[in-house]
């Protein structure tokens, strides 16, 4: 059986059954199972979009022999056994489980697009995933996702 690995970003604004925010994402870290090999810290951050809830915050390494379709859907299982549903584009959401990177490199299909569309932007994305796979490169522009942290970070001059 051929495994690969998966890096999954987590999310949540909205206490659940739980408790805290924080406290959904760390269940969704038991519940995503034996796979996981690496988690970052879970930090908080500001929202993004209408929501006016902070975020928790955090980044897994999952090993896996599901293929990227299969992933998804098992991901979907636990946000809706979390109790999400959806609704209005980045609202408030007891969990939100996202593929960023896969060490397949780059998958496309109806529903899923890896690398995540908008990783390589998001702060919130980028700070926990350099903990637990600081050295993976991008497929694409083959930047290490240390480097791509650094670049949202860092203070651009003003035009």
């Amino acid at each position: 059986m051929v495994t690969t690995t998966y890096a999954i970003a987590l999310g949540s604004n909205r206490p659940g059954r739980h408790g805290t925010p924080a406290d959904e994402v760390r269940a969704a870290v038991a519940a995503l199972g034996d796979g996981v090999r690496g988690v970052s810290a879970i930090i908080t951050t500001a929202p993004l979009g209408p929501s006016i809830r902070a975020f928790a915050n955090a980044a897994v390494l999952v090993e896996s022999a599901m293929a990227p379709p299969a992933m998804l859907r098992h991901l979907k299982a636990i946000e809706r056994a979390f109790g999400r549903r959806r609704g209005r584009r980045w609202g408030a959401r007891v969990i939100d489980l996202d593929i960023v990177l896969w060490s397949g490199g780059r998958w496309r299909s109806a529903g899923l697009v890896v690398p995540h569309a908008a990783y390589a932007t998001r702060d919130f994305v980028l700070r926990p995933l350099e903990q637990v796979a600081g050295t993976w490169r991008a497929p694409g522009t083959g930047r290490r996702v240390r480097h791509l942290a650094h670049m949202v970070d860092r203070r651009r001059p003003r035009p």
